[in-house]
């Protein structure tokens, strides 16, 4: 039998309840329990509280490295790394836009990468857009998806327990939708113009996620409530959100998160770029420059280019900035993107999962992470 480590704590969030002065006992890489101190004389003493490990569904980068530019294994475990150090035990690796060699390049890269700690699965995020919603992404590579791409997408899903392709109602058709969904490929509207009944007809399909709510997309009227109306009131999609303090105005980020309708819920996103743990301050994607400033990405035009925080500097945000109570905010950054990939053993320090978790400081920061058991880093 596998032998047991243990881990004490004067706190232990299990991603539903607090449990002081406590120990958790890992075998096997996953969690054993979570026991009373006096249970365990010898445990490991962590100086901050111990809580679930965030998981992040769209990370373009970090370390340095944006996939796009850096299509590789090696990039993968960069990325990994880097957002490791911010309590982010698991990663959807995620490509912007891009040409179908590199597109191809980058799953090949991410099959071989499969089992680095902290990768979770792919996100393709385009090129199957609308023109109109292109936001960052080059106009000059978004186009509709043919039976071939379908093709090559249901093929890569085979390499991969979870992948996420953000696709547009104008690119890409329900009969396609349905397609992917079949073959387990979790499908999120985003980058779209199409209207409430589209965005229906696509959940239909089995379309079950929507890409950075709010942004990228036509905005909810009273007569035209778009595809923002339609997430926050079908409860078969998962939403996610950006909190930064630029991406979305803090009344919205209240409104859709008292609104929205279950059981499909909000969850945090980073949007991370290359910037990420470095000291970059301006770096390429598709051949265009992206300015990093005061907390912002943008290209030249102004227009954002992903975001320069990690997920739980958007914990942080909706906890600090929102109002909301941590075990709220740590809910919105472990249990609900699992829960959005139908993850029952992850996002949460409950018997049987993942022993993914880091040390939470008073100031909301990360002070040490550990993945299946194994410490990654001594934090940021």
């Amino acid at each position: 039998m596998m032998d047991k480590t243990a881990f004490r704590a004067a706190r232990i969030f299990d991603g539903t309840d607090w449990h002081d002065d406590a120990v958790l006992l890992v075998q096997g890489g996953r969690v054993a329990a979570i026991v009373p101190a006096a249970k365990a004389p010898d445990a490991r003493p962590l100086p901050e509280a111990i809580v679930p490990g965030l998981i992040d569904l769209q990370v373009n980068g970090g370390g340095g490295v944006l996939w796009n530019n850096d299509p590789s294994a090696a990039a993968i475990g960069t990325i990994c790394k880097a957002h490791a150090a911010f309590g982010t035990t698991s990663v959807m690796i995620t490509l912007i836009t891009d040409t179908p060699d590199t597109t191809a390049r980058a799953i090949a890269s991410a099959q071989a990468a499969v089992g680095t700690p902290g990768m979770l699965g792919i996100h393709l995020e385009g090129p199957h857009l609308s023109l109109a919603r292109k936001g960052t992404h080059d106009p000059a590579l978004i186009r509709k998806m043919t039976h071939a791409d379908q093709a090559n997408l249901i093929a890569a899903k085979t390499h991969f327990d979870h992948m996420i392709c953000t696709v547009g109602a104008e690119t890409v058709s329900t009969d396609q939708v349905q397609a992917l969904a079949a073959a387990g490929i979790t499908v999120s509207l985003g980058h779209t113009d199409c209207s409430y009944d589209t965005a229906l007809a696509y959940a239909d399909a089995g379309a079950t996620m929507v890409t950075h709510l709010f942004n990228a997309m036509g905005q909810m009227q009273h007569r035209a409530p778009g595809l923002v109306g339609a997430a926050l009131d079908d409860g078969r999609l998962w939403a996610g959100l950006i909190a930064d303090g630029y991406h979305v105005a803090d009344a919205a980020l209240r409104v859709a998160l008292r609104g929205k309708a279950g059981p499909g819920g909000i969850f945090l996103v980073s949007d991370a770029m290359s910037t990420i743990g470095s000291d970059l301050t301006e770096f390429t994607l598709n051949g265009r420059q992206i300015f990093r400033a005061e907390g912002r990405l943008t290209l030249a035009d102004g227009t954002l280019a992903g975001a320069d925080i990690v997920l739980i500097d958007a914990l942080r945000y909706v906890h600090q900035s929102l109002g909301l109570p941590l075990e709220t905010a740590l809910q919105l950054a472990s249990t609900a993107p699992a829960q959005a990939l139908g993850i029952s053993d992850r996002g949460h320090l409950h018997p049987g999962a993942h022993a993914d978790f880091f040390c939470l400081t008073p100031d909301i920061r990360a002070a040490g992470t550990w993945i299946g058991g194994q410490q990654i880093t001594g934090g940021a």
